[in-house]
């Protein structure tokens, strides 16, 4: 039962992932530099080594970025712990990132926006 149910799980949100990113990618919903948004998160697959792109809810202060989730077997949170090198899309433009992730009740992940070329 514990196996449908996952694979269910993992359905829906495959769905709901494949409708929301682009509109997140694009710019829609993202946050302004202090406050709560959404933005697409892409990390690097850890055994594919193929960028893998998951819209996440996050909080913003300046160039720092908070996301969280209660799924201890997220696989964006996996691929983060493996490699720190992420990105972040907001206003439609991908930001290099460093992932720092904090496992607990809320397994949270702090990124770190790179300074862009004057």
């Amino acid at each position: 039962m514990r196996q449908l149910v996952d694979a269910t799980t993992r359905r829906a949100f495959s769905m709901l992932n494949a409708v929301v990113r682009p509109a997140v990618q694009a710019g829609l919903g993202n946050p302004f530099p202090i406050g709560a948004g959404a933005v697409v998160l892409e990390t690097t697959g850890r055994r594919s080594g193929l960028p893998r792109l998951v819209p996440v809810l996050s909080t913003r202060a300046g160039d720092t970025l908070t996301v969280s989730t209660v799924r201890a077997d997220s696989q964006w949170i996996r691929n983060a712990e493996a490699d720190s090198n992420v990105a972040v899309w907001l206003g439609g433009q991908r930001r290099s990132a460093v992932a720092t992730v904090r496992r607990g009740p809320l397994n949270t992940v702090r990124l770190e926006l790179a300074h862009r070329a004057a």
